[in-house]
C-alpha cells in the first residue's frame, strides 16, 4: 500500500465520526414526488408486488413488463413515486475492455434521460440509477481502454446531469483510491452523481450469527462500504447503500433460508441500514431483488418479505406483524443500538460502560481502545468478584504509606499528574483487589522438580525473608511460617524490623507479620530450605497467567452479547491499569 492510500484509510475513521447528522438531504429529495427526507429509501420492485410496495411514502423502479401495461403509472396511481433504472449501462458506455465510442455518449445520455422522464411520470428532473460501474478496483495508471471507459462513464453522467436528471452510479466493489488520479475521477463523478455501494451480505450468514452479532456484522459492513468514499471528501448526502433481497444463492439475499428466518434477516437488513444511514447522514438506501424475472427468483416469500422490509423502516408502510401473524418475531429492539444517554456499551448480565468512565480511563491510558478494553475487563471481574469500600480504603492507605511515606497531599498531587480523580484511582485499586481474589480462585498445578531447580538457579539474588504471619497468607503458600519471596509477598514485609510484630495491609486483607531475621539472597540458602517458597511463587505466577486467560475468554463472551454505540468494541485484553500509574500497585 502506498502512502497516498494509507492516508485515506487513516482519514476514513475520522470522517465517519465527524459526519454525524450534519449532512444535507440528497439533491433529488423533494422532486418528482419523492419526499424531502435526509435519507431516501428506494426499491427496484416488480409488478406483482405493487399491492404491497406501491403506496404513499415509497419510491419504486418498476419494469414495464410486456405489452402496453405501464406498471410505473400504476405505482404512481397507488401513491408511490417512481424513478428510472438503467439495468444495462454497458449498452451506453461499454466495458473496460471494450469501451463505447466517445462520440456516441451524448446521444445515449439523451435517450436514457428521456426514458427516466417517462419512468417518473413526466418529471423533468428524474432520479436515474445506472447499473453499474465495471472495474471499480482497477489501479492506476489505467490501460488505454480502461481510461476511455472511465471517460465515457464520466461524460455519460455529466450529460445526464446537464439534461436535468439526477444520476446515481451503482458500485459493486470497493473503489481503488490509491492515487491522486483515481481520487480525482471519483470526485468528478460525485460532482454530478450520487454513488451507491452495493453491499450484499448473504442472509444465511447473518441468520447464523443471531440478532446481536448479525446486526453488528451488517452495520459494520454498511459503514465500511461507504467509508473510503467519505474519506476522500464525498458528502454523505451523495452516498448510499444498496441491499440485496434476491432469492437465488450467490445473490447476497435469501440463499435458501426458511421463510421465518428470512423474514427476520430482512428485518435486520432494514434496521441496520436505517441505523447506519442515520449515523452517517447517508442520502439513500436502495433495495434490489424483488424482481421475479427468472425461475430462481419466483419466490412466494417476496410479498411478505417486502412487507417486512417496509414495516421495519416505517411501521405505517405495512403491518408486518398482522400480515405474518403470531409466529413472526416483531421485536424491533433485539440486536439494535438502543442505549440510554451517557451509555457507551451495554452487556446483558454484566452491566454498562459509560461514556464518562471511558473518558476518565482514557485520560490515564492515553489510548481509547486500551481504556475500553480495561473497562470490559472490569465488567467481567465485577461479575465474579467484589471489592468492598473498606478494602479499597485500606489499599489506598497502603499506597499512601508505602509510596508517599504517609503524605496524602503528595498522593493527591500524583493522582493529578496521572490525570486521575480520587474516585478513578479507587476504581483502579478495586480492580487490583478483584484480580487478587480471582487469582486465588484459580487452580495451579504443583511445579515439577525441574522447574523448581531452574527457578533456584535463575534467581540467586532474589530476596527472601523468614517470617511468621497470622492469619495464614496466600503469598506464603497458605502457611503461617516460611520464606516470603520478593515480588510475590508484599514489599512492606522486607522493610519491617526483625523480631517485631507489625500489621500490614494487602489486597487480600490485613496480616500481622513478625520477621525472624533479615532479608537474604535466595541463593545463599540451600534449595531444601526455600523449596516451599519457590513452589508458592511459581504457583502464584501460574494463577496470574490463568486469570489473564480467564478474563480474555470472559471478555470475548461479553463482546458476543454487547451492544456499543457505533459498534465501537475493544480487543479482549488483560490490562493492568497500574502500569500507567505504578504508584497505585499494591501486593
Amino acid at each position: 500500500m502506498n502512502r497516498f492510500a494509507a492516508l485515506f484509510l487513516v482519514l476514513a475513521a475520522a470522517t465517519l465520526l465527524a459526519a454525524g447528522r450534519a449532512s444535507s438531504q440528497p439533491a433529488w429529495a423533494g422532486e418528482c414526488g419523492i419526499a424531502a427526507n435526509q435519507t431516501v429509501w428506494a426499491d427496484y420492485s416488480w409488478s406483482t408486488l405493487l399491492p404491497v410496495m406501491a403506496r404513499p411514502g415509497t419510491v419504486l423502479a418498476v419494469p414495464n413488463g410486456n405489452g402496453s401495461t405501464d406498471y410505473a403509472a400504476q405505482a404512481r396511481a397507488l401513491g408511490s413515486a417512481t424513478y428510472g433504472f438503467d439495468v444495462q449501462m454497458t449498452r451506453k458506455v461499454g466495458t473496460p475492455d471494450a469501451p463505447a465510442d466517445p462520440s456516441t455518449i451524448a446521444a445515449a445520455a439523451q435517450a436514457q434521460y428521456n426514458a427516466a422522464v417517462n419512468r417518473s411520470g413526466g418529471c423533468t428532473s428524474p432520479l436515474d440509477v445506472e447499473n453499474e460501474l465495471f472495474g471499480a478496483a482497477a489501479p492506476t495508471p489505467w490501460s488505454g481502454s480502461t481510461a476511455t471507459y472511465r471517460a465515457d462513464v464520466l461524460a455519460y453522467l455529466q450529460d445526464l446531469a446537464q439534461l436535468g436528471a439526477h444520476p446515481v452510479l451503482l458500485l459493486a466493489r470497493a473503489p481503488y483510491l490509491g492515487s491522486p488520479d483515481a481520487v480525482a475521477w471519483w470526485l468528478q463523478v460525485a460532482q454530478v452523481a450520487d454513488i451507491v455501494r452495493e453491499d450484499y451480505v448473504p442472509g444465511p450468514s447473518v441468520w447464523k450469527l443471531g440478532p446481536v452479532l448479525g446486526n453488528r456484522a451488517l452495520r459494520v459492513s454498511y459503514r465500511e462500504a461507504v467509508a473510503p468514499l467519505m474519506a476522500i471528501g464525498i458528502p454523505a448526502s451523495k452516498l448510499g447503500i444498496m441491499v440485496s433481497v434476491l432469492s437465488q444463492k450467490g445473490g447476497g439475499g435469501r440463499g435458501g433460508l426458511a421463510p421465518s428466518a428470512w423474514y427476520q434477516v430482512v428485518k435486520w437488513y432494514a434496521l441496520s441500514a436505517h441505523e447506519v444511514a442515520g449515523e452517517l447522514g447517508l442520502g439513500s438506501v436502495f433495495s434490489w431483488g424483488w424482481q421475479q424475472w427468472n425461475p430462481l427468483e419466483v419466490d412466494p416469500t417476496k410479498p411478505d418479505a417486502a412487507c417486512v422490509w417496509l414495516w421495519a423502516r416505517d411501521g405505517s408502510l405495512c403491518d408486518a406483524p398482522k400480515v405474518l401473524g403470531r409466529g413472526f418475531d416483531s421485536s424491533l429492539t433485539a440486536g439494535q443500538l438502543m442505549l440510554p444517554a451517557g451509555t457507551l456499551c451495554a452487556v446483558p448480565g454484566y452491566g454498562t460502560v459509560g461514556t464518562a468512565a471511558l473518558t476518565r480511563v482514557t485520560a490515564l491510558t492515553g489510548d481509547r481502545n486500551a481504556a475500553l478494553s480495561a473497562l470490559f475487563e472490569r465488567l467481567a471481574a465485577q461479575h465474579y468478584a467484589g471489592a468492598s469500600s473498606g478494602a479499597i480504603r485500606a489499599a489506598e492507605r497502603e499506597v499512601v504509606d508505602e509510596s508517599f511515606a504517609g503524605n496524602r497531599a503528595a498522593y493527591l498531587a500524583a493522582l493529578g499528574h496521572a490525570h486521575l480523580s480520587l474516585a478513578a484511582a479507587r476504581a483502579v485499586l478495586a480492580d487490583e483487589i478483584r484480580r487478587a481474589e480471582l487469582e486465588q480462585e484459580q487452580g495451579a498445578v504443583t511445579p515439577k522438580a525441574a522447574d523448581i531447580s531452574a527457578f533456584y538457579e535463575a534467581y540467586p539474588q532474589l530476596l527472601v525473608r523468614r517470617v511468621h504471619v497470622s492469619p495464614a497468607a496466600p503469598w506464603l503458600g497458605g502457611a503461617r511460617d516460611g520464606y516470603a519471596v520478593s515480588g510475590t509477598a508484599p514489599a512492606s514485609v522486607f522493610s519491617l524490623l526483625p523480631g517485631r510484630t507489625s500489621r500490614i495491609a494487602t489486597l487480600l486483607g490485613a496480616f500481622t507479620v513478625r520477621p525472624e531475621g533479615p532479608a537474604v539472597a535466595l541463593g545463599s540458602l540451600p534449595l531444601r530450605s526455600v523449596r516451599a517458597a519457590i513452589v508458592s511463587t511459581l504457583e502464584s505466577s501460574a494463577r496470574a497467567r490463568a486469570v489473564e486467560r480467564w478474563t480474555i475468554a470472559e471478555q470475548r463472551h461479553e463482546l458476543a452479547i454487547a451492544t456499543c454505540r457505533g459498534d465501537e468494541l475493544p480487543e479482549a485484553a488483560a490490562i493492568d491499569l497500574t502500569q500507567y500509574a505504578p504508584f497505585l500497585a499494591v501486593q
